[in-house]
């Protein structure tokens, strides 16, 4: 063990102690407590970030993360809520100068209809991409299989070149809980993921990282969440695009879209993965919402004498 991980091993018994000593919880909360920091550590040490530095962006990344794995607003924020005491913990041991939490807001409890982009947006945003670029094709390629596979960020970045089967029009996704499913993939998806294969075989892969679809060209190792979102936020910022949207918004408007066009609810579940249909079902309000505005603007008695 490093000095630095016996330091954190140190720390984090000192947590342990100020929660049973100082906030009297009992051994249930404090191993919720434990659990949920737990997943806190792991995703620092697959982004590679120091918790003593950790920014507030970072922990809202962290936050997105959670969703993006089918977690519920609510054990998010209860989550959070951990993640909080933690960093109230360092700032009063003075192990940290600013605590990241202070500005961390937790995901809106209830319901929710997630944000959409439109058919248009999506081409906006694509065409916002400059194929001058290194990265160009590669980006193309993501926004593509995103939006065409209904994926979540980690299922994207997790995704393998042996999982691919482009001729048959499929793709293997390994999910939540490790449960594996098939999606199709769109012709265009097909094409700019071919595209971007030419483009790979000119980046030195790490070994290790040979059957990742997305590779990072600047490190030769699989492409990571963080580097997603920071390609999705630059892009909406350039195409002008001023509504909050994440990988997962694709997500969203993948399932949305076959939803207005008349996909069964059952099929759009099985291609998101999802294991229940209630967790489906959210698409069902968008669809009615989009129902009613046919209806007002389209219904003849809501037409307007004369015009």
């Amino acid at each position: 063990m490093s000095l630095a991980e016996s330091q954190s091993s140190q720390l984090l018994r000192r947590y342990n102690q100020y929660l049973r000593l100082e906030r009297a919880f009992s051994d249930n909360t404090l191993d919720a407590y434990q659990k949920d920091l737990k997943k806190l550590f792991d995703y620092y040490e697959t982004e590679g970030i120091d918790f003593r530095t950790a920014t507030t962006e970072q922990l809202q990344h962290f936050s997105a993360s959670l969703m993006d794995v089918g977690i519920s607003p609510r054990s998010i924020s209860r989550i959070l809520s951990g993640v909080r005491s933690f960093y109230k913990f360092l700032s009063l041991e003075r192990e940290i100068e600013t605590d990241p939490c202070e500005l961390l807001e937790s995901p809106a409890r209830g319901e929710h209809l997630p944000d959409v982009l439109s058919v248009e947006e999506i081409d906006r945003l694509i065409a916002t991409i400059d194929m001058s670029k290194t990265e160009g094709q590669r980006d193309r390629a993501i926004l593509e299989t995103l939006y065409s596979c209904g994926l979540r960020v980690s299922e994207l970045c997790g995704l393998r070149i042996s999982d691919l089967y482009l001729d048959e029009g499929f793709i293997r996704v390994h999910g939540k809980g490790k449960k594996e499913r098939l999606v199709p993939i769109s012709p265009r998806a097909v094409q700019e993921l071919e595209l971007w294969f030419v483009d790979r075989q000119q980046i030195s892969i790490k070994p290790g990282h040979e059957d990742a679809v997305f590779i990072s060209f600047r490190r030769g190792t699989s492409l990571s969440r963080i580097t997603v979102f920071h390609i999705i936020k630059v892009l909406c910022e350039q195409a002008g695009i001023r509504s909050t949207v994440s990988p997962h918004t694709f997500r969203h408007s993948f399932a949305t879209h076959l939803l207005e066009g008349g996909a069964n609810l059952r099929a759009i579940q099985e291609m998101l993965g999802h294991e229940e249909i209630g967790t489906t079902e959210i698409y069902m309000h968008i669809d009615r919402h989009h129902l009613r505005e046919q209806i007002l603007l389209h219904h003849p008695r809501n037409q307007v004498k004369g015009a």
